[in-house]
């Protein structure tokens, strides 16, 4: 990637920035660990770690349950080659539940790179208090790395609570997102962008995706939180272009490639490579998963794009959003669940209508309000699927429209009535434009209990409309509390939930 160096210090970026990142001529022939270190889908007894370098190398790896890394075991890692752009994941297995490990991370080639550290808790075997956090949307509508904002600074307040795990709804790049050096603000200010080559057109090639990821990893506070903080991926439109579909052909003159599945293919493998998932960017390397996290949680993570149905068939008779493969196994593995809450995690809202163009929907509502029609017709099934089989305790977690709300959805109010009542909760942007709120679609009962969203749309980040939610469960109790907090941690709402037997 290479990186303007005017424009940075144009942008108000100082030599934190610059230091350690890729396209800088190193005075030092040794590798060097461009984008930081991470790890993500951590369970009882495994981990992925990930980290990328500026040449070809060996990913090496200590880990240690103490700080010191006293009697550390050394890891060998994959090889860290261009054909992954120098990115590489290190799958660790056979670990003890419940223990906080340590890791350093190098890059060993004629020299060896300096170490970057991280660490990560595995799940627990006992019930044990859970705190994991969720949200999306990340350097959308054209608001980027401002330095002189403190960066993407939501991710300092996210790290003081030392959540357990962050789960990235989607949306954690926008590739279809340019980003300029300044914005001019309603205030008379101005927001000044840190800018990149790759951020500065849409991204078509597969080096322009891989672009979109190095640059949200340019800010210090989203690589220090991503040290110590697993990460849960779910991708949703931005990682490709805005409300796409399989199939769709573009109709936009910033695109010289028209074909989505092109678009989405290159997209794939930039997201696989670049984030700490157990996916691959083949087609049989499925992003949606379940991640067992104890006797207490299991985490269901959606892949809302892949399977969707054409935007402008939302009012058809039937449509699909998951796909019969993904939802048979979402039945199946809710079904088989034995942990006490099951957190559905989901690209796409509900019950929010968000519309596509004249007569088309981006979403799973169709719009109508009345019986379940396009894609509302999986959801339906789905829901009458777990009343049948007495699957109970699942929570629904989204972000994706760019405000926080909590919706709780019963029957009483709905149109669809073959289900049993559960709540739905939204957060986000993390650094984004902020939007809304939508309207409600009637279909399955929804209830805006609360709301929290910008006075215009496209709101910057500059006027505080940030978001991520917070969920709690109390090893005692097991009872689950979802916080909203804002873009400086102070909780908005907080709904606790008694489980059902």
């Amino acid at each position: 990637m290479h990186i303007d160096r005017r424009r940075l210090l144009a942008a108000g970026a100082g030599g934190a920035i610059l230091l350690g990142t890729p396209g800088i001529s190193y005075a030092a022939s040794r590798p060097q660990l461009t984008h930081g270190v991470q790890s993500g889908d951590v369970t009882e007894r495994g981990a992925i770690l990930w980290t990328r370098a500026d040449r070809g190398s060996d990913m090496v790896v200590e880990l240690a349950t103490r700080p010191d890394f006293k009697h550390a075991r050394t890891i060998e890692g994959p090889a860290l080659t261009a054909r992954t752009d120098y990115t590489g994941k290190l799958r660790l297995k056979g670990l003890t539940p419940g223990k906080t490990y340590h890791y350093r991370v190098r890059a060993e080639g004629e020299r060896r790179s300096e170490a970057l550290e991280g660490s990560f808790t595995t799940a627990a075997r006992d019930p044990q208090d859970i705190r994991f956090q969720w949200s999306g949307d990340l350097a959308g509508q054209g608001w980027g790395i401002n330095p002189e904002f403190g960066g993407y600074r939501i991710f300092e307040a996210m790290a003081e609570s030392e959540p357990d795990f962050f789960l990235c709804s989607g949306d954690f790049v926008y590739a279809d997102g340019p980003i300029v050096e300044t914005v001019a603000l309603p205030d008379g200010t101005t927001w000044r962008n840190t800018v990149t080559e790759e951020k500065s057109k849409v991204a078509e090639t597969l080096d322009e995706y891989r672009g979109q990821f190095k640059y949200n990893l340019l800010d210090d506070n989203l690589r220090a939180y991503l040290a110590r903080v697993p990460m849960v991926n779910q991708w949703d439109d931005h990682e490709v272009t805005n409300n796409w579909y399989p199939g769709e052909i573009l109709d936009l003159p910033q695109y010289t490639e028209k074909n989505v599945d092109v678009l989405a293919g290159r997209a794939r493998q930039a997201f696989a490579e670049y984030t700490p998932g157990g996916f691959g960017p083949e087609p049989d390397g499925r992003i949606y998963r379940k991640i067992e996290y104890g006797p207490l949680l299991d985490l269901f993570v959606l892949d809302m794009r892949t399977f969707k149905s054409p935007n402008p068939d939302a009012d058809g008779a039937t449509g699909q959003i998951l796909g019969e493969r993904q939802l048979s196994w979402l039945k199946w593995e809710l079904r088989r669940s034995k942990a006490t809450w099951k957190a559905i995690a989901a690209d796409l809202p509900i019950g929010l209508i968000v519309g596509d163009g004249a007569g088309a929907q981006e979403g799973v509502s169709n719009g109508a309000g009345g019986a379940p029609g396009g894609r509302e017709t999986e959801i339906a099934g789905l829901l009458s699927y777990l009343k049948r089989e007495e699957v109970r305790n699942t929570v629904w977690l989204t972000a994706d429209v760019h405000y926080t709300a909590a919706h709780h959805y019963s029957p009483d109010r709905a149109a669809f009535q073959d289900f049993d009542p559960f709540w739905e909760f939204v957060s986000g942007p993390l650094n984004a434009g902020a939007f809304g709120p939508n309207q409600l679609d009637a279909t399955f009962g929804p209830e805006a209990v609360f709301v929290q969203a910008p006075p215009a749309a496209n709101t910057s980040p500059a006027m505080g409309y940030q978001f991520f939610g917070e969920v709690s469960i109390d090893a005692e109790t097991e009872v689950l509390t979802v916080q909203l907090k804002d873009i400086d941690g102070t909780a908005l709402f907080t709904q606790a939930v008694e489980p059902v037997a």
